[in-house]
């Protein structure tokens, strides 16, 4: 098992040419937040954004349109009426459209667990013609309907906590802490095109053979909407091209890294996930000046 450095971030990290435009930089569809969960788009969003993705498109509820609107500026907004508090099915005619644009797909934060968010990420699954992210809710609605993975037809990046694993896996959460390593491992082994990142104290990214642990972080990051910062950072690394497996791997660290940045400023207490993503342009100013001064 491999341990994650900062050498494999500054390898892996999607490169920003002279020339490079909006249209370059990768395109990511979100479908996530509902009624009451607001904040978790908003922080996935402003992740995705400051970490470089070109172009973001938000699909969202209708009823929180006006909250993410005027909190992220830059996402091109595409509001859906739902059930009046999170997605439909009869969304999917306006959701394809904007599917067929992206680069990856991120679905799941905040976006509510019922039978029509399940089918909204089948039809996702079915139709998207690039990876896509699944976090929280997306993984408690695929958990129920653990078949679809089996079906999907590109690359999957799946982002549990330990209890949302336990529902995926059918292991209880003592198993899986016993050994977190192992569990990720054996579930990554037996889908192909999946990549696990089983977030923890210690968190493990695992596709086919490989595994890899990330002990950077902090207990400050020990609050609801980290997750959410992690998916939005991951997707949009995928989003500009990085593998997903190298995307789940450079976000996890990136993520940890940006956590220790805001504990050091802020302390352990008082963090928040929103400086989580204030503290991400540190890592990319550091990124870019090693590139600039290699390559004078």
């Amino acid at each position: 098992m491999k341990r994650i450095d900062f050498d494999f971030v500054e390898q892996h990290f999607p490169c920003r040419p002279d020339d490079a435009h909006k249209g370059t930089m990768g395109t990511l569809c979100s479908l996530t937040g509902s009624f009451g969960f607001s904040g978790a788009a908003v922080l996935s969003a402003k992740a995705a954004l400051r970490t470089g993705v070109g172009l973001h498109y938000q699909i969202i509820p209708a009823c929180i349109y006006p909250i993410f609107a005027s909190s992220v500026y830059e996402s091109v907004c595409v509001p859906v009426q739902g059930n009046a508090k999170t997605f439909c099915a009869d969304d999917f005619a306006a959701i394809s459209p904007v599917l067929q644009k992206a680069t990856t797909v991120l679905i799941g934060c905040g976006m509510g667990n019922s039978a029509d968010t399940a089918d909204v990420l089948r039809e996702v699954l079915s139709c998207a013609k690039c990876p896509v992210v699944i976090d929280a809710d997306g993984i408690n609605a695929l958990a129920r309907h653990i078949h679809i993975l089996d079906d999907a037809k590109r690359e999957i990046i799946l982002t549990p906590h330990v209890k949302e694993f336990s529902r995926l896996s059918g292991m209880s959460v003592e198993e899986i802490l016993r050994a977190p390593a192992q569990a990720a491992a054996d579930f990554a082994k037996k889908r192909s095109g999946v990549t696990l990142v089983l977030k923890g104290h210690r968190t493990y990214v695992a596709k086919g053979d490989a595994i890899c642990e990330n002990i950077a972080g902090n207990s400050g990051m020990a609050k609801g909407g980290s997750g959410d910062v992690l998916a939005g950072i991951i997707a949009s690394l995928s989003a500009q091209g990085a593998q997903p497996f190298d995307a789940a791997v450079m976000g996890v660290h990136i993520h940890a890294l940006a956590g220790d940045i805001a504990a050091a400023k802020l302390s352990r207490t008082a963090m928040l996930p929103s400086d989580i993503i204030r503290s991400l342009p540190e890592i990319y100013r550091m990124i870019e000046d090693n590139r600039d001064n290699g390559a004078s």
